[in-house]
């Protein structure tokens, strides 16, 4: 399902943290984060380069496909989905990055931040293929249906606890992060652009009525005043870079376990280099799961 759903949006194409030193400390600022994720040093170019030899003498060919595997922590059902050698183009020729690259580094955020922790239990992702303004458009009862059944493969939803959602504005267009606290009846938004969640009042309707439909199935008491809040991020300067900073978003709240989240937090804009930088550093070369190793 998830591979065929990833058609109708263009693919244009370490050490773990201890979670029991990670204490939830309001207004801490997440460039923190940074510094405690190794990175690989040089700039820009030099990784972009770095990672085009590695595509290069890999031993796939133009045109191929590999499957990554998804188990069940990741999105909430085991699956596999495809990853082409097209797709690492976005990375060292800085393009818009596609669902095929955004839901790798998720999985990578997965095994190194969260697996065999307590963070499982405090983060959740949604799979973009399946959220998105694409499939709203067409049927929004299906996608708020599909919305409250990820939330009900948590084993405990009264335990504070995020759910990420990436979502795109449909048509290869922009990355935003919505993040979701089901208990606390707050929604997060990031956006590396100006605005805020009004330039999508589907998704917003759509995410609203999937947390008033799924309350109801763990005993909440009957609430419908869901608050939502435009998170300060460090903002984009191109019309490209709204993917790697969505990742960026995640990985910041994930490795310092904040649940909520400050309306201001960051005080850098080191999207797309720190993100690029995580990528060449570990995800290509360190994981067996990961396409060109």
């Amino acid at each position: 399902m998830l591979k065929k759903a990833g058609k109708d949006i263009p693919t244009k194409s370490g050490t773990k943290t201890n979670p029991k030193s990670q204490k939830e400390v309001p207004g801490q600022m997440l460039d923190k984060a940074s510094k405690e994720i190794p990175t690989t040093s040089g700039t820009k170019s030099q990784i972009m380069m770095r990672l085009e030899k590695m595509v290069e003498e890999s031993d796939i060919m133009h045109g191929a496909i590999r499957s990554v595997d998804m188990d069940e922590g990741v999105f909430g059902i085991a699956h596999s989905e495809l990853i082409a050698k097209e797709d690492m183009q976005q990375l060292f020729e800085h393009e818009e990055l596609g669902i095929a690259v955004i839901h790798t580094y998720i999985r990578y955020m997965y095994d190194t931040l969260m697996r065999g922790t307590e963070l499982c239990n405090r983060f959740n992702f949604i799979a973009a293929s399946r959220i998105n303004t694409t499939f709203i458009t067409k049927n929004p009862t299906s996608v708020m249906n599909e919305l409250v059944d990820r939330f009900m493969v948590a084993n405990d939803n009264t335990t504070p606890s995020l759910y990420f959602l990436p979502f795109n504005s449909g048509n290869g267009g922009h990355w935003v992060l919505v993040a979701m606290d089901l208990s606390r009846l707050m929604v997060y938004y990031l956006d590396s652009l100006p605005g805020n969640w009004s330039k999508y009042p589907s998704m917003k309707k759509t995410v609203d009525a999937a947390i008033l439909k799924f309350r109801p199935k763990k005993n909440y008491r009957n609430r419908k005043d869901i608050t939502w809040v435009r998170v300060q991020c460090p903002q984009q300067n191109n019309s490209i870079d709204c993917g790697f900073f969505v990742l960026r978003f995640m990985r910041d709240i994930i490795a310092l376990n904040r649940i909520d989240i400050p309306k201001m937090v960051w005080n850098n804009n080191l999207g797309f280099i720190l993100i690029l930088s995580d990528i060449s550093s570990n995800l290509l070369l360190n994981h067996e799961y990961v396409l060109f190793s």
